[in-house]
């Protein structure tokens, strides 16, 4: 690409020289960027740029705050416009660091993903709003989904790895490259011990009803072992920042 022109949030960023960073640029045209720009690119913005570079890595010039042009019926991004420039904070700032860490770290370079680009521009848009506790988890776990389902991590409620019917009255262990998996012993008991458990009637409930507040333990469960074993059980730095604030504040 030549100058060509890029609309995208800020992931993340490493120093790069004195006066110049690495960046991590989320694309709506061309999904995750890597590139060399000028210190200083805000997160959580929409941002404006020209990228140039055959190679992985590109150089990012004339780096500014997006002006994106409102659609007069579209209430979604009036709201947005008018809440753009407003500080994500609080426990807010570690959930859309979290959402940051999880793209930069899982999702492929340079491979466009307009769908899931819109959901994280969504995401950022509830973030910088009020939220309780439960809406909080709430956000996070439906972009979760959206991320497993544009990586292609389709996970079945309607049957177990056997492809059997899920039952009510069985408990299940979730392994990320099986399935739902039957617990029918005391061994496969102890060795759930660190793998998500969940029961078949929390299955079929979260199945009828998706994401939502009755669920939302169960979904937690599912998707923090199934992102664990796509980090390859590797640390994400925003969720350890994010327990040490509320450590501090408990």
């Amino acid at each position: 690409m030549r100058n060509e022109a890029l609309v995208g949030y800020l992931l993340h960023q490493r120093s790069y020289q004195e006066k110049r960073a690495l960046y991590y640029l989320f694309s709506e045209q061309h999904g995750v960027i890597h590139g060399i720009g000028k210190k200083g690119a805000p997160l959580f913005e929409p941002l404006q740029l020209f990228a140039t570079g055959k190679r992985d890595l590109k150089t990012f010039s004339q780096i500014n705050i997006a002006l994106l042009e409102l659609d007069s019926e579209s209430a979604k991004l009036q709201s947005y416009e008018l809440q753009r420039y407003q500080q994500i904070s609080g426990q807010q700032q570690y959930a859309a660091l979290y959402l940051n860490e999880i793209l930069w770290k899982l999702l492929p370079t340079e491979d466009p993903m307009p769908v899931l680009w819109q959901h994280y521009q969504d995401s950022l848009l509830q973030l910088k709003q009020p939220l309780t506790a439960l809406e909080l988890r709430l956000c996070l776990r439906q972009f979760e989904q959206h991320l497993f389902e544009q990586l292609g991590f389709a996970i079945s409620l309607v049957h177990d790895s056997s492809l059997v019917d899920i039952d009510t009255g069985c408990t299940y262990r979730f392994l990320p490259d099986v399935g739902l998996v039957p617990i029918v012993s005391a061994d496969d008991m102890v060795n759930a011990q660190v793998q998500a458990v969940i029961s078949g009637s929390e299955i079929v409930t979260m199945a009828r009803l998706g994401i939502t507040r009755e669920t939302l333990g169960a979904w937690s469960r599912l998707y923090r072992h199934l992102i664990d074993h796509l980090l390859d059980y590797q640390p994400l730095q925003s969720r350890l920042l994010w327990q040490q604030q509320q450590r501090y504040q408990s």
